[in-house]
């Protein structure tokens, strides 16, 4: 495997990180660290945080308090040109596969390789198809995103994600609306991405299934917080209630404090 990381630094370093919408702490005081080539799933209950770190791990956000290092570079030391340039070592594979619906399947894996890189046509096309071939879509260049499936469309946004090479690549729910078997297809993808590339590989999801086949170590959230760090079989045998009541889909018991919501209600502040 190839990867420019000192084998003995990080690949990202996450210490004190402290989030603020307005003046609810959504972020409070994360840490964790990930090895290079590491798959690291991140999960956590709805609220939990986890889309929020995704975007501060992205650079989209600022933190209040606290620093991410990623490759050894704090993102937030960055200048606005350093990071756009810093981010040609990472792929993002979203969601929804945020694919443009006015460009082909060829045309959008091949964005990111027209928006940074002064290329030949030619060689464009060769690296794009190169990709798609990778994530088992050759020959599917020339149709529309409209002409995909759920699970096409997922693939066709990895592509996009891989094609400069990251060193880092980071998934937001993969498996969210596909069916069984296609959501086991993918995990075995993302698995084999990191053996034939040597990607540090970062996945939010809230599939269970998905989470421990692929991760190496879990990161799990709930309210903001880190409740555990720790390979798969750590976190199955955890102690802590709450992450048994994520393991086991128990709803957990919800006390309304009356007079702090009537609070929130009146307050003009």
């Amino acid at each position: 495997m190839q990867n420019d990381t000192k084998s003995n630094e990080p690949a990202i370093e996450v210490h004190g990180l402290t989030t603020f919408f307005g003046r609810r702490k959504i972020l409070d005081n994360i840490d964790f660290i990930v090895q290079p080539n590491e798959i690291r799933v991140i999960m956590g209950g709805s609220g939990s945080g986890k889309s929020t770190l995704l975007r501060h791990l992205l650079g989209l956000h600022q933190p209040a308090a606290g620093h991410i290092r990623l490759l050894g570079k704090d993102i937030n030391e960055l200048s606005p040109k350093a990071l756009l340039e810093f981010k040609r070592d990472m792929g993002v594979s979203f969601q929804s596969g945020a694919l443009f619906t006015s460009m082909t399947v060829g045309e959008n894996v091949a964005l990111p390789l027209r928006e940074h890189f002064k290329l030949d046509e030619n060689t464009i096309r060769i690296m794009s198809r190169l990709k798609l071939e990778v994530v088992s879509l050759g020959g599917f260049q020339d149709l529309m995103p409209s002409q995909l499936s759920g699970g096409m469309i997922k693939r066709a946004a990895l592509a996009r994600a891989i094609v400069m090479d990251p060193k880092l690549l980071f998934f937001d729910e993969p498996s969210a609306g596909l069916d069984p078997v296609v959501s086991a297809e993918l995990d075995e993808l993302i698995l084999r991405l990191r053996d034939a590339m040597g990607m540090t590989i970062v996945v939010v999801t809230h599939e269970l299934e998905s989470a421990f086949k692929i991760a190496d170590k879990i990161t799990v959230l709930d309210g903001g917080k880190v409740l555990m760090t720790g390979v798969t079989a750590e976190v199955r045998q955890s102690p802590i209630e709450r992450i048994q009541d994520l393991l086991n889909r128990r709803p957990r018991e919800v006390e309304v404090d009356v007079d702090a919501y009537l609070k929130r209600l009146t307050d003009k502040s």
